[in-house]
């Protein structure tokens, strides 16, 4: 019996080795993490693979499904806007005042060092 690391069988399985580990997770593949580091029996997952070869058959699909693994993929929030008019328009229909114009983030004025009446 020949046991595999997780880079070992992302090499076999020609995957990234996150998506290894995360369809060992869910149980997609057949893995077992031992203390800190996964282990992967070669033999189990050849079998995957050709399980995968009738599937594939029985679909008619041949092509690739990639799977992004950048760390935005995950956070990243669709929806919604950032637009003034879709906002103001949205607190019209619920009866809430709407904004004016959109202030500026620089200001014209000197900036007061803490004097109130404003001398120097």
């Amino acid at each position: 019996m020949i046991t595999l690391t997780l880079l070992e069988a992302a090499k076999l399985l020609k995957l990234h080795p996150v998506t290894v580990a995360e369809w060992a997770i869910d149980g997609r593949i057949p893995g077992a993490k031992i203390g800190r580091r996964w282990v992967f029996i070669e033999a189990d997952l050849l079998g995957y693979v050709r399980a995968n070869y009738a599937r594939r058959a029985l679909q008619g699909d041949s092509s690739e499904i990639s799977q992004c693994h950048s760390t935005n993929a995950r956070t990243h929030r669709t929806g919604g806007s950032s637009s003034r008019s879709a906002i103001d328009a949205c607190r019209k229909a619920l009866g809430l005042p709407t904004s004016g114009k959109p202030r500026s983030s620089t200001t014209s004025e000197k900036p007061n060092c803490g004097n109130r009446n404003g001398s120097a």
